[in-house]
């Protein structure tokens, strides 16, 4: 595993469908290319913590989200769903897909703080 980290953080989801999808899709490419990285669901992208969520999410050209989460899950990549997000949908650890964690602004900070951590925001 690289000793470089990508922390991705997406706050689109349907709302804005190609920012949503390049989020993903950048974490999943460099999840297989050996990155360590943690895909944070933030805003309207909340929803694809739940099961069944990604699927009905769709865009012409591009790849299906449940195979590019599938993908980071494989690659030993990390999702987390904000804690207030989840909050303000009703959405507890139990509802979400295996593999997902709720986590808050604390553990963000510290994970784009961490040495070789290079972050993104969608």
């Amino acid at each position: 595993m690289s000793s470089k980290k990508l922390v991705v953080k997406v706050t689109a989801g349907a709302d804005a469908p190609e920012r949503c999808s390049q989020a993903f899709t950048v974490a999943a490419v460099a999840a297989a290319s050996g990155i360590e990285v943690s895909l944070w669901l933030t805003g309207e992208s909340s929803w694809f913590a739940l099961p069944g969520r990604a699927a009905e999410f769709e865009l012409p050209h591009a790849a299906p989200l449940p195979d590019l989460i599938e993908s980071i899950l494989a690659g030993g990549g990390g999702i987390t769903l904000c804690t207030q997000c989840a909050a303000r949908r009703g959405i507890e650890e139990k509802d979400t897909l295996d593999g997902v964690r709720i986590a808050g602004a604390q553990v963000f900070v510290s994970e784009i703080m961490a040495d070789g951590v290079q972050a993104l925001v969608y």
